[in-house]
């Protein structure tokens, strides 16, 4: 980060949350350095209300049987559990989809190898390789069913523990299927949450992140030196967490208003806040670009005020919609208008200011009740049919070039042997291997060796304090009474990070096996699933890399491609006609796709430098060097938006501006020759952009690659830069 003065009222908390998001991020919150594996904590993830829920599902069942001493309601409260991690959440019609679909699947893949169980390995193996390439390659249909389709591999490892007759394989299954049911009626029904609420918590998101990026974005402008280095982690941290913020605040819209016949009126607030706030968001990256570019001290100081002044509006807008509460306008106005003043020595600044202030109005009047419009059909379009929505992703990702598709294959080639030696050795732990190698493979090397880490580090962590608790109890009913607290406990993390939730999701496992599996020593259960759970990452961490891996500096080189042809739409679109561009939401939507397609860029890249050898190779450097060049491209388009200068309107501006978008096309093709410099000045408000565009040319088509294919530039040229 840049140099800043003296520390000023606040400024310290607002540089450790930016120190914190400029180095070891979380899933939620990337940071800007992407060697780095993102497994900090994130306590805003921290849902009690969830947890208590959970537990209640299976924790009754577990109480039940307690006085009533039947065995197969031990199955139901397993299954009971398993639902709970199966739901992340979403509308209410999708989830209840997903569930039931759940529920039946469980319940007849626990009977069928419950009866195959007997007949060894040579049976059971093809049979479960099958099913576990169908629930591995679920993931094409999304988040929900891709979490489903995992849990779907525990049943089926536990299915195959004990043998299981006819008349016991029926029962079985029926005890998972009512227990599936019994947790999908209490989440949706009997203990239905606000179905807004997660829509809530992700539009306040975005308003919060934007907060960070201000703070941030105030300390380089208060910065005596900001260098490139400064403004490149600015952009990687904030705007690419504030971009995934956005994307996910809109699917959870899209999807909830989708499982309604007609947009409620909360939908459509919903909606028109993430809209506010996305203009908000481009906004600010223009003055980004201004503050790197202008280090004007007057300018500064009116900028820096203004940032200091708009923070605090936008947390309390950010509250007001996370907690759903009323907010004082008429303060609210005052506030505004105190940020706003001060610009009128200078115009272009003042542009931006007003477009910022007057969308947080629009986004506090949101939380008043006279702001409060009714909607009507906002989202318009109607969901896809079934038959669409099912078969679609299923054939768009059956290739061997689609990551799922690999992954499915791997996942059922190295778990098929695992499987053999858990049937031929079989234990009352060893199932424990099996669902650690399926849960913990991804279909990224970087993304398996994160969660080889996290699962065992938090395996360990989490067996150790469960075995003492075991130690401590020395009746069954205290065991099942210690279930429901380690149960609220360990749903309730599930979103702090993976690391976390297996830390305090492992103490219950431990006492779930004392209650089902009587006559284990507490620490010899915490020993063996420490003892699976670390060989089962090894194979998990070493077949990612063996078999069909995806070689990230190929997929860095793809996804820059896809990334400069994002930035040469935009540039098109902004500077070939403003005006209607703008109108229309042509400009709004370049620059959500020059922002996404930056965004998987930079995952890419990420992944590529926690790959082996992978992050020194020249096609990751050159892309890591093209990253930046294209946020600040992204950056001065943005800027440019919002000026209006009639330079650019003339026969000079328009020669520069085809120069200018007829080379970043030619750059996201693998070869062509790109287009020679106008032999003309070079309008002011275009100087930066055409920089960063050479800049850009020489990074990805160095001259000695380029020597025939780049006529050379005329002589007058070199000094008008």
């Amino acid at each position: 980060m840049a140099k800043t003065g003296a520390p000023r009222s606040g400024g310290l908390r607002r540089g450790r949350v930016a120190d914190f998001l400029m180095g070891r991020g979380s899933l939620s919150a990337p940071g800007s350095n992407l060697a780095r594996l993102p497994v900090a904590l994130d306590p805003r993830g921290l849902s009690i209300i969830e947890g208590i829920r959970a537990a209640c599902a299976f924790g009754t069942v577990i109480l039940l049987h307690e006085f009533v001493a039947w065995s197969p309601l031990l199955i139901m409260a397993l299954a009971a559990n398993l639902t709970c991690f199966a739901d992340i959440g979403g509308p209410v019609r999708s989830r209840l989809m997903v569930l039931a679909v759940f529920s039946v699947l469980g319940s007849l893949i626990w009977s069928l190898f419950g009866l195959l169980q007997p007949h060894g390995p040579a049976v059971v193996v093809p049979f479960a390789t099958l099913v576990i390439f169908c629930c591995t390659y679920a993931r094409v249909w999304g988040v929900q069913e891709q979490t489903a389709g995992n849990v779907l591999v525990l049943v089926l490892a536990f299915a195959l523990d004990r043998p299981l007759t006819g008349g016991e394989a029926v029962i079985a299954g029926a005890m998972v299927l009512a227990g599936g049911l019994w947790a999908t009626v209490l989440a949706l029904a009997l203990w239905r949450l606000n179905p807004y609420r997660p829509t809530q918590r992700a539009v306040a998101e975005v308003w919060r992140r934007l907060a960070l990026l201000s703070g941030d974005l105030e300390d380089l402008a208060a910065a005596e030196e900001a260098d490139a280095t400064g403004f490149d982690d600015h952009a990687r941290a904030h705007r690419r967490g504030a971009r995934e913020a956005i994307e996910l605040a809109r699917s959870l819209i899209v999807d909830i208003a989708r499982s309604r016949e007609r947009v409620s009126d909360r939908t459509a607030q919903a909606l028109i806040r993430l809209e506010t706030a996305e203009q908000i968001f481009a906004a600010l990256i223009a003055l980004s670009d201004r503050i790197e570019a202008d280090r004007n001290p007057n300018r500064q100081v009116r900028t820096r005020r203004l940032l200091r002044r708009l923070r605090p509006l936008l947390l309390v807008v950010a509250r007001a919609i996370r907690d759903d509460t009323v907010l004082d306008l008429p303060r609210i106005e005052r506030s505004i208008a105190r940020a706003g003043r001060g610009f009128a020595s200078d115009p272009a600044l003042k542009a931006l200011a007003e477009r910022i202030l007057d969308r947080v109005r629009i986004g506090a009047k949101l939380s008043t009740p006279e702001g409060y419009r009714p909607g009507g059909t906002l989202l318009g379009s109607a969901s896809l049919p079934l038959r669409q929505r099912l078969l679609g992703p299923l054939k768009a990702n059956f290739t061997l070039a689609s990551p799922n598709l690999r992954h499915a294959i791997r996942a059922s080639v190295v778990t098929a042997p695992v499987l053999g030696l858990t049937l031929l050795w079989p234990g009352p732990f060893t199932h424990w291997l099996t669902i650690t190698v399926v849960l913990t493979m991804q279909p990224f090397y970087a993304a398996t060796w994160q969660r080889a880490l996290e699962r065992i580090g938090g395996t360990v962590l989490g067996g150790l304090f469960g075995a003492l608790l075991a130690s401590l109890a020395t009746t069954t009913l205290a065991l099942s009474a210690l279930i429901f607290p380690l149960s609220i406990i360990g749903f309730a993390a599930r979103q702090v990070s993976y690391a976390f939730f297996i830390a305090c999701l492992t103490p219950l496992v431990v006492l779930l096996v004392e209650v089902m599996e009587p006559g284990h020593a507490s620490w010899e259960v915490a020993g063996m699933r420490a003892l699976f759970t670390l060989l089962g990452g090894l194979i998990a961490v070493v077949s990612s890399l063996l078999l069909w891996p995806v070689w990230e500096p190929d997929q860095v080189r793809l996804e820059l491609r896809k990334a400069v042809k994002a930035h040469a739409d935009f540039a098109r679109t902004v500077l070939s006609n403003r005006a209607e561009a703008e109108r229309s939401g042509a400009a709004e939507a370049a620059a959500r796709a020059s922002g996404l397609a930056l965004n998987t860029l930079e995952a890419a890249l990420s992944r590529a430098l926690q790959q082996p050898r992978a992050g020194r190779h020249p096609q990751v450097q050159t892309a890591m060097v093209a990253d930046a060049t294209l946020r600040r491209i992204g950056a001065r388009l943005s800027a440019l938006r919002y000026a209006a200068d009639p330079s650019t309107d003339g026969p000079i501006g328009c020669a520069w501006i085809a120069w200018i978008t007829e080379t970043l096309a030619r750059l996201a093709q693998e070869g062509g020759a790109l287009p020679s410099h106008p032999d003309l000045p070079r309008p002011d408000s275009l100087v930066r952009l055409v920089t960063q565009v050479e800049l850009l040319a020489e990074t990805l088509r160095p001259p000695r690659s380029r020597a025939e294919a780049l006529p050379p530039v005329p002589a007058a040229a070199p000094g008008k830069g």
